[in-house]
């Protein structure tokens, strides 16, 4: 049997009063990246574990576009009580400290907006949850078991354990994460081993960010309603959903050149400053930027490990130095002979 819940409403109780950790992913970002995977959600169970209906655009898009990915079922479950839903619903008996769930098997409309979702959500199958939502509670791992898919952008603090959770249940999923977890020696060996990949749409996002979030000098700002936004420049999609570029062979034109791929100090490998300088004539280890995930073909290339600090885990090798100085984390790759 597979324990997750231990500690999980503590942990995930102290993500949602993190400042930095609630992130709202916008309604354009999601439909930018889902629709490249129409065909993959045919008669499927999608769950969303992290998303408040009422506030959730993930919600709202799989509402908006059910018949056209042509699902089977949604699922969405909240973490506690939604300050919407609480004005809307008579909820008897909820002290603020129960979540619920929206499940919907049918949208008899073929073509709906985005602002009539809040209309079938209310229409739509919603119950309140007997525990707070905690993603790792047993009733939410119940809906767990029942999808094919997970669609979401969990708190980026819990990125490990809910990965972990959707591994431990052999799940799909499509979610947002900041790219640094790349490393993490829970996400690295899904990525070395080809069982987990990067979307289409990587790199800078916008979220809106809860009302208390304190202003930054730089990636914050308030838009004209009054709203904040953050954006970040290292934010990812993380699948094992098919995506297209995983097919294709990246043609490689730079000559290897030692003045341009120096080595390390440390270890036996060159270094390639960018992903474009990978050279066509070397065929050792070779340390790239992790953006190399976002064109990176298993047929092409193998992953070796990576460079990180040396002693995260048994895939981090060696600490990336050259000529005494430290460089920022590489993914380590070899070309396939």
């Amino acid at each position: 049997m597979i324990n997750m819940k231990k500690n999980s409403n503590v942990n995930l109780q102290s993500a949602k009063n993190c400042k930095n950790d609630e992130f709202y992913t916008t309604y354009e970002c999601i439909d930018k990246e889902l629709i490249n995977y129409s065909g993959q959600f045919f008669r499927k169970t999608v769950l969303c574990n992290c998303d408040d209906p009422f506030e959730s655009n993930f919600c709202k898009f799989f509402i908006v576009n059910f018949n056209k990915f042509g699902l089977k079922r949604l699922i969405c479950t909240s973490y506690k009580s939604s300050p919407i839903a609480c004005k809307e619903l008579p909820f008897d008996g909820n002290n603020g400290n129960q979540g619920y769930s929206f499940i919907l098997d049918n949208v008899n409309e073929t073509d709906i907006r985005v602002e009539e979702a809040l209309s079938i959500i209310n229409s739509g199958s919603l119950r309140q949850l007997n525990g707070s939502g905690d993603f790792a509670s047993q009733e939410c791992i119940d809906y767990l078991k029942e999808a094919d898919i997970v669609v979401t952008n969990p708190p980026f603090s819990l990125f490990r354990p809910f990965i972990s959770l959707l591994v431990a249940y052999k799940k799909k999923f499509l979610v947002i994460g900041n790219m640094n977890a790349i490393t993490y020696k829970e996400i690295f060996p899904l990525i070395q081993n080809n069982e987990a990949w990067l979307g289409y749409n990587n790199g800078d996002m916008a979220f809106r960010v809860p009302e208390n979030t304190e202003p930054r000098k730089t990636r914050f700002w308030i838009d004209d309603t009054g709203q904040k936004w953050r954006s970040l420049g290292n934010a990812m999609w993380l699948t094992n959903l098919d995506v297209a570029y995983r097919h294709k062979t990246m043609t490689l034109t730079t000559s290897y050149n030692p003045l341009i791929h120096r080595k390390f100090d440390n270890y036996e490998a060159i270094n390639v400053p960018k992903v474009s300088l990978i050279p066509y004539n070397y065929n050792g280890v070779m340390a790239v930027p992790l953006t190399i995930l976002n064109k990176y073909n298993p047929d092409q290339f193998e992953i070796v490990g990576e460079a990180n600090h040396g002693s995260d885990n048994p895939y981090d090798l060696f600490k990336p130095v050259i000529d005494g100085k430290s460089i920022f984390k590489r993914i380590l790759i070899r070309v396939k002979r």
